[in-house]
């Protein structure tokens, strides 16, 4: 049932005990959008000695503020999620943190490409469709789906924290926050936004925070890297990572963005730098100290990210940068890439970022922990290339940066027909369109990623300055028992997500794989199959690459050509990788 609301003047005369005035004598009036705040209606945080001072499903169950200590999530604490920036509420634990959404008009103001709420669903998925106010006087509506705070998808949490509070006792039993993105009109000022009415059948759509995510503007993504699992790592206290990174495009000034996904507890920076490498850990020149909201270190509470501020730092094109961060406190597990095809370093004890020498950094590494983006200022904006193993550069010579994004980029480098895009890996080896293999929660041996469905906004959509999108995947969902239906439906649906938020998005048919141990003739009817819907003009895409013609064999087309074929069969080598990116029309990246 909608909640009523009063007038001004008719809650005054209540308070004087005078009789109100009838919408016969005045017509009633209805407050504007108010902030999120003034509407809250609902306490689902409770202390754990205090449990039964909240309610958040109704049948008086609460998330635990000690949980949400351990996780960084403190009251009044700003989170940047997925590109945007919100806030836990400042009144979590002490009285009502959010509103159960009805219909509310809510203050919201900003350009963007996206709205972004922090919620969760009680009863079951909370969902609805609410309308966003521009001020140009239009409208669009948006669907919010808000998976339930017990049961919903560990793979796209944000946080998960390790009980439930109820009246009688704590339970062991994870509960879940979310932070859900809708698609907004490019370009406009919203004013406000009009929740969903999503109340009925005892299940409840609850808001804790709603922002505009902006839209980036001076920046282009030169390096990123996906999440792939929550891994052990070290232990590491009072040590520093320098990790190895290859840029694609150049540009003034830099910026960094470090990403604690998966993550059950925050990890603190003490101190971060960026510098060119010269040779092994050693920097060219002494590295540029790097800051995040003026101070020169930063927490990333549980499944967040944080930016550097920009600098002043002449980033080369096709080159590597030394991102070197102080870790002061015990690290034992951390969000990692794991398939770098690239040494780092990892320090002795000490604060080592600033040293422009390595011989601080005793010990190497083969993966990139919390480092997610470097991006450059000015610049046209960036290419992804969401993809598996093939796109991440398994088999590809180690340290060598022959991965076909980096000869895709080279070669963006290298002409003047279209403009000198950023090229963005997001490829993970193992990773599938439809299955997560990590299943997105808890320390894990397993780095195959979430599935690309899973993964899309963080890894895709909230990438810096991205206009297209090269969708490379699908070998993985066939070896694994994938039907060409399932695989076809999941790309499909990260073909249709990616064009709500206006990016051209560019298929590419699945390469052979004969001879490996998984690849199967029936997965090679699957893969035919795919392949077949992804040339027809009714696949969705703006554009298919035939990497299948590209490198199987003419003789044997269930396998690849001998002289790309990295010795796996599934795999190819450098003159492999290097034949798909030589192979794409430049033109087609341009949106």
């Amino acid at each position: 049932m909608r909640r009523r609301t009063w007038g001004t003047a008719v809650l005054l005369a209540v308070c004087a005990g005078l009789t109100p005035v009838t919408t016969a004598q005045a017509a009633p009036h209805r407050p504007g959008p108010l902030p999120l705040e003034r509407l809250f209606d609902n306490r689902a945080v409770s202390d754990d000695a205090r449990p039964g001072e909240a309610d958040f499903d109704g049948a008086g169950g609460s998330l635990s503020a000690q949980d949400l200590t351990a996780a960084g999530w403190t009251p009044g604490r700003a989170l940047g999620v997925d590109g945007a920036r919100l806030k836990w509420p400042r009144s979590a634990g002490s009285g009502p943190d959010n509103v159960t959404a009805d219909g509310q008009q809510v203050r919201v103001t900003g350009r963007g490409d996206a709205l972004a709420f922090l919620v969760a669903g009680t009863g079951g998925d909370g969902a609805g469709t609410g309308t966003v106010r521009y001020a140009d006087g239009s409208r669009s509506s948006y669907t919010l789906t808000a998976p339930d705070w017990r049961t919903g998808p560990l793979a796209t949490k944000s946080v998960a924290l390790p009980h439930r509070n109820t009246p009688d006792a704590q339970l062991t039993e994870k509960t879940r926050l979310y932070t859900v993105t809708v698609p907004v009109r490019k370009g406009r000022q919203i004013t406000s936004v009009e929740l969903p009415d999503a109340s009925g059948d005892g299940r409840a759509l609850h808001v804790f925070d709603v922002s505009v995510r902006a839209a980036t503007t001076g920046w282009t993504g030169t390096w990123s890297a996906s999440t792939a699992g929550y891994t052990t790592v070290g232990p590491w206290a009072d040590r520093t990572v320098r990790l190895v990174v290859h840029t694609s495009t150049g540009g003034p000034r830099v910026r960094i963005r470090l990403d604690n996904t998966f993550a059950s507890t925050p990890v603190r920076i003490g101190s971060a730098s960026v510098a060119v490498q010269e040779a092994g850990a050693a920097a060219r020149s002494t590295p540029v100290p790097l800051t995040f909201r003026g101070g020169a270190g930063a927490l990333l509470p549980a499944g967040t990210q944080a930016w550097s501020d920009p600098v002043g730092f002449d980033v080369p094109a096709d080159a590597n940068l030394l991102v070197s961060f102080h870790l002061p406190e015990p690290v034992a597990a951390a969000p990692v890439h794991s398939q770098a095809i690239q040494r780092s370093y990892v320090s002795t004890p000490g604060d080592h970022a600033a040293e422009a020498a390595g011989t601080a950094y005793t010990s190497t590494i083969s993966y990139w922990p919390l480092l997610t983006g470097v991006d450059v200022g000015g610049g046209p904006g960036s290419v992804v290339l969401l993809g598996d193993s093939i796109t991440d550069g398994v088999k590809s010579t180690q340290d060598a940066n022959h991965r076909w994004p980096n000869v895709l980029s080279t070669r963006l480098l290298g002409q003047s027909e279209v403009p000198r895009y950023g090229v963005l890996n997001q490829g993970i080896s193992a990773n599938r369109v439809v299955a997560d293999r990590y299943p997105g929660d808890g320390i894990s041996t397993d780095t195959g990623g979430v599935s690309a469905l899973h993964r899309l906004d963080r890894d895709v959509l909230a990438q810096t300055s991205a206009r297209t999108v090269v969708v490379f995947m699908g070998v993985n969902d066939v070896r694994w028992g994938a039907s060409a239906e399932q695989v076809v439906a999941g790309l499909r649906e990260v073909a249709a997500r990616a064009h709500e938020r206006g990016l051209k998005v560019i298929g590419a048919t699945i390469t052979p794989c004969e001879g490996e141990s998984l690849c199967t003739a029936a997965a090679d009817v699957q893969r035919i199959a795919v392949n077949s819907w992804l040339r027809t003009a009714g696949s969705g895409f703006d554009g298919v690459l035939d990497f299948d013609a590209v490198v199987r064999d003419p003789a044997h087309p269930a396998r690849i050509r001998a002289e790309f074929d990295s010795g796996d069969h599934l795999h190819p080598g450098d003159a492999g990788l290097k034949a798909l990116a030589d192979s794409v029309d430049l033109r087609m990246l341009a949106p």
